[in-house]
């Protein structure tokens, strides 16, 4: 297992001073890292933090492993029910390890279909619904607190769907992944006698991947686990390396902290060079933008932090994106990640047309040009002094991707650390959470119906504008009694 990261280009001496890390730079934030790093480390020996420890859980993996055997063959569909870190690690590894949607092979009790449900649009889901047979479906619903109310409404309309057809059998096509000790899912699951596996209490969602939340879908669908946590655990071994020169995740943390913070690089760009590495895009969105958005520092201070993640995927936004990147503002820092030994190399014919935009690419391979279009795109983002770095993976596989997803999650809670932010809480959403309970009737939350209620009448009222003219909503429908 090989994962190479290449920070040239967010050198100034690249890039341009302004807009690069100098050598001085690095000096001078080396101590600041290495204590991050070791704070870090007394925080996960306390157990605060959890997602370390999961590639050396070998109960957990056992466990799913069995369960995975003893159903294989019985379905062609899993049906994971989820949002947020429920739903993106299981497809980042669905689409990296089985190939990118829609084109992975046809679907069958050898080779299941995923179909993840992460969204209430009652479109979506009743599509859903429609392209599966609940007698070969395997159902999975996951959520930590076991009440998320997107996760909960749309579970209960599949396993009603389930139940018109296998009714008392429903129960023993439903598996759940929830907290061991609390929640009303964990209460129901135990209550209807559903399979079910449990994740740390000190993990999040986001840094969950690892965890039963992606085990047990890639189990179930015929991913090796066990490799995926072998090369995440030799990452985690190297992510508490002192050794800044070899310790990729601290290093890169340490360099995009620079970019962020002294060259006002406030957006990271995504920028992978392979569609098996698309959902890993999306799922790093998340991570970075949860774990680093922020209001206050540790100690309180108000502070607003937070460094915008965008996904492309080249080389298709090389023609949706990056004419921005080149000539817009010079407020982002780009990561590139490329794939050394693709599996497909795609040779193109050879042929002589007498047409010249034909002709010079016969006998090439699309391998060879997509690694051009990406060492291309890196050489004119330099030239127009706009960092870039680049991680390459020696190849897609369990091992790899597991490794790399775990590469991510280090680093992002190493930058946490230089931010001297909580990387683990996400208090930005509970607003609009509680605000969706009480609209719902959640028994508890009349108090945010109340500030709901001041807010559309505020909207009713008319707001007026910087023009100087009121503008009018309609009021709220009122309750029918």
């Amino acid at each position: 297992m090989a994962i190479y990261f290449d920070e040239t280009n967010l050198r100034s001496d690249m890039v341009g001073a302004s807009d690069g890390v100098s050598a001085a730079d690095i000096r001078r934030t080396t101590g600041k890292a290495l204590a991050g790093l070791k704070n870090f480390r007394s925080l996960c020996d306390e157990g605060r933090y959890g997602f370390p420890a999961l590639p050396f859980d070998e109960t957990t993996c056992r466990a799913i492993q069995r369960y995975a055997a003893e159903v294989r063959g019985s379905y062609d569909t899993v049906c994971l029910i989820g949002i947020g870190g429920s739903a993106l690690g299981a497809w980042a590894l669905d689409c990296g390890l089985r190939g990118p949607h829609p084109v992975q092979g046809e679907y069958s009790k050898d080779f299941p279909r995923l179909v993840i449900l992460d969204n209430v649009d009652p479109v979506f889901v009743g599509s859903a619904l429609e392209s599966m047979n609940p007698s070969r479906t395997l159902s999975l619903v996951v959520a930590k607190s076991g009440s998320t109310a997107e996760t909960i409404s749309t579970f209960l309309i599949v396993r009603d769907w389930m139940e018109e057809k296998l009714g008392k059998k429903t129960n023993q096509r439903i598996v759940a992944v929830t907290s061991e000790k609390r929640g009303d899912l964990k209460a129901l699951a135990t209550e209807e006698g559903y399979q079910t596996f449990h994740l740390p209490d000190n993990v999040g969602g986001r840094f969950s991947v690892l965890s039963a939340v992606g085990l047990v879908p890639a189990a179930l669908i015929g991913i090796d686990i066990r490799k995926l946590l072998k090369g995440a655990a030799a990452i985690t071994n190297l992510s508490w390396s002192k050794d800044i020169t070899t310790n990729m995740a601290l290093r890169a943390a340490m360099l995009n902290y620079l970019l962020w913070t002294r060259k006002g690089k406030s957006i990271q760009v995504a920028f992978p060079y392979s569609n098996r590495l698309w959902g890993t895009a999306l799922w790093f969105r998340q991570l970075w933008a949860e774990s680093l958005g922020k209001a206050r520092t540790r100690k309180g201070e108000l502070v607003n932090v937070g460094q915008t993640p965008v996904a492309a995927l080249g080389t298709t936004d090389q023609h949706s994106q990056v004419q921005l990147y080149m000539e817009g503002p010079r407020d982002k820092a780009f990561r590139f990640w490329s794939v050394a030994k693709p599996s497909m190399p795609a040779r193109i014919p050879r042929v002589h047309t007498g047409f010249e935009a034909f002709d010079y690419l016969s006998g090439h391979s699309l391998a060879k040009l997509i690694e051009a279009e990406r060492r291309s795109t890196q050489a004119a983002l330099t030239e127009n002094h706009r960092p870039n770095c680049n991680f390459v993976l020696d190849r897609i596989d369990e091992e790899h991707l597991g490794a790399f997803l775990q590469l991510m999650e280090f680093e992002t809670a190493f930058m946490g650390e230089l931010l001297d932010i909580n990387a683990f809480d996400q208090e930005g959403v509970e607003l609009g959470k509680k605000f969706t309970f009480a609209l719902m009737g959640r028994k508890g939350y009349e108090e945010y119906a109340e500030r709901f209620a001041r807010y559309e009448e505020k909207r009713a009222a008319g707001v007026e504008c910087a023009c100087g003219h009121a503008h009018h909503h309609a009021p709220a429908a009122k309750k029918r009694r």
